[in-house]
């Protein structure tokens, strides 16, 4: 009898940790905090998806850009596989629906709201421009705002670089592809070519 108790007092908190081990990575290796944005299963051993860190929103400078405080510093950041109407881009015009996609941006991502902000391994982490690239999550929503802009129709789908695409495209180009079925935002209120940018 003595013999089985030990076995017992040694299987029991091998079989433990092997469970937490499991339900904590899940089968795939992705995290399950709902609030964190899935990855695709495009993700490869080599290019682990960014760790999430919140942010808080500073301000939104038009509709695919916005400044967050991150680790204490302001941080201008550039949404990850978007595009929206000029508004602010020095010598040229404010473009069809861009006052409708900065203000539906300002709506989502509110002064002070708190956000996950995610990068991607396929896409560095800046621009050429010095923003530093990223998937904005609201805290508590099921969707990142660069998705569901696109699905709204207030964005096109950007790729910036083609040979490097990012991790989430598929279900960004299933969002793109929905609105302009739809012909949701831009792609009623402007021109056929609202696609280029």
């Amino acid at each position: 009898m003595r013999g089985s108790t030990v076995s017992v007092v040694v299987v029991i908190p091998m079989l433990v940790a092997v469970v937490s081990g499991c339900a904590e990575h899940g089968a795939a290796g992705a995290a399950t905090d709902s609030r964190v944005p899935a990855t695709t299963s495009r993700s490869t051993a080599s290019t682990p998806p960014p760790t999430p860190r919140a942010a808080r929103i500073d301000h939104v400078v038009d509709g695919d850009t916005v400044v967050v405080r991150l680790d204490g510093r302001r941080r201008t950041i550039r949404l990850i596989g978007i595009d929206t109407p000029e508004t602010v881009k020095p010598d040229t015009p404010v473009q069809c629906f861009g006052p409708e996609a900065s203000a539906r941006t300002k709506y989502l991502l509110p002064r002070g709201s708190v956000v996950w902000l995610t990068g991607d391994a396929r896409t560095g982490t800046y621009d050429r421009y010095g923003r530093m690239l990223a998937y904005l999550q609201p805290a508590g929503a099921r969707i990142t705002v660069n998705e569901l802009l696109l699905r709204e129709g207030y964005a096109r789908l950007y790729v910036y670089d083609p040979s490097r695409r990012f991790t989430r495209h598929e279900p960004f180009a299933r969002a793109e592809r929905a609105a302009v079925r739809a012909r949701r935002g831009l792609w009623r209120a402007c021109p056929v070519d609202a696609s280029r940018g």
